[in-house]
């Protein structure tokens, strides 16, 4: 009986030897810094280049905790935000000071936290991360004045926004309320030597076609090492702003906590890197932002030797309430591919187009029959609600979602916006703190 005693008693020491062991092991690798700015932090990047080290090794089952910052590295960590870093007090003084904002240098988009070196990785192998919680911080930002329908709006707009893990609140914007949807904006791979060569010269052939596209650009770029002025690929590296068959910059709202992405390796190691969080966005994010924040994301990966096929980019899985709109009642206006005779929309002008111009119609157009949809719903929103066209875009940004509805009809194919009308909740929510 001693001894079995004596025995239990050796078990019960071994075990809690064993639980001290294990909690005093960190949960999660983490990767960023909590202060400072992106260009100062040697785990922040802001473009893609097979090239770029690896600044952190992560076997599987692993968990990975991102510190991630907004889009444009003004709002700071969240770390600082809550008053946890020696710079906090000054950072949160210069929130408010819009000027700031409008006086940021794009070159610096978008701050990414990585790359990681997934062991085990192969090119060729598939990543799998599931998004375990976002964090967010305690301010964000969206601009009322450019986006999908630039050409159509006048003036700067801007609205600062108050957060917490409910709900955003902006004085720019009194009476309005948007819930917490939060999710990371980008989520990527580094490209391999191959696909950037192939990624390089096709937006080099848009561009000298007249397109849209942001060719590399070195200035501000980091690692500076690689994609800087000086740097060995000064000319080569990725800018962040469109997604790609590595991820990228996807924007995908659904992809919330408890979703899974799955992004392709194309290089040893995959070099998996996150960023540009949202607090909230709707599908379209039309005004070139979302509700940008800075937040805390934890994620876990998986790999899969036999993966689907990601040719055309990635796949993404999770459950069905990431597609539902964040209310019980909505209003929706449509939009088909109509236009003035004699216009030509500022997408379409490189095409130089002898035929575009005299038309009042296009075939199958699903660009110009989303313009017409989301013109509609801001001047619903005007009108029903009483915000100026800067606001009602803004609003259409972190709310409205642009969905099609049929691409078979031709020439009139269509496009809805729907706007969730639970976030309209009294004149005076913009003045109160969350």
């Amino acid at each position: 009986m001693q001894n079995f005693f004596r025995q239990t008693l050796l078990l019960i020491a071994f075990s809690i030897y064993n639980v001290s062991t294990i909690a005093a092991e960190p949960v999660s690798v983490v990767v960023g810094a909590t202060q400072g700015l992106c260009i100062e932090d040697a785990s922040c990047i802001n473009r893609l280049h097979p090239s770029i080290p690896m600044t952190h090794r992560v076997k599987l089952g692993r968990t990975i905790l991102f510190h991630t910052r907004d889009a444009v590295d003004v709002l700071g960590t969240i770390a600082a935000q809550r008053g946890d870093t020696e710079d906090s007090e000054v950072l949160r003084a210069s929130i408010l000071d819009k000027s700031r904002f409008y006086d940021m240098d794009y070159n610096f988009a978008h701050p990414m936290a990585g790359p990681v070196y997934i062991e085990g990785a192969e090119p060729g192998d598939v990543l799998k991360v599931t998004i375990i919680s976002i964090d967010p911080g305690e301010y964000g930002y969206t601009f009322g004045s450019g986006g999908f329908i630039r050409d159509l709006m006048e003036g700067q707009f801007l609205a600062i926004w108050r957060l917490n893990n409910e709900f955003a609140v902006s004085d720019d914007i009194p009476g309005v309320r948007i819930a917490n949807a939060s999710f990371p904006g980008i989520v990527s791979t580094l490209p391999g030597p191959e696909q950037l060569q192939t990624i390089l010269h096709r937006e080099q052939q848009l561009a000298d076609a007249g397109g849209q596209v942001m060719l590399p650009v070195s200035n501000k770029a980091t690692p500076a090492t690689i994609c800087g002025p000086d740097g060995s690929a000064s000319n080569e590296c990725l800018r962040t702003s469109p997604p790609r068959e590595h991820g990228g910059n996807m924007d995908i709202r659904y992809l919330q906590s408890g979703s899974s992405v799955y992004l392709p390796c194309f290089i040893e190691g995959c070099g998996l890197t996150i960023g540009d969080l949202h607090y909230a966005q709707g599908d379209g994010e039309v005004s070139g932002t979302a509700i940008e924040m800075s937040a805390d994301i934890l994620i876990s990966t998986e790999l899969l030797s036999n993966g689907p096929d990601l040719t055309y980019g990635p796949h993404y899985e999770g459950v069905s309430r990431f597609l539902d709109i964040p209310s019980e009642r909505f209003y929706a206006v449509t939009g088909i591919p109509v236009k003035k005779e004699g216009d030509v929309p500022p997408h379409m002008d490189y095409l130089d187009s002898r035929v575009l111009g005299l038309l009042g119609n296009v075939s199958n157009d699903i660009n110009i029959a989303a313009r017409n949809a989301l013109d509609s719903m801001i001047n619903y929103i005007v009108a029903t609600y009483g915000y100026n066209r800067n606001q009602a875009l803004v609003i259409a940004s972190v709310a409205v979602d642009l969905r099609i509805t049929q691409l078979v009809d031709a020439p009139n194919v269509g496009v809805t916006a729907v706007l969730p009308l639970d976030i309209f909740v009294g004149e005076m929510v913009g003045t109160e703190s969350p």
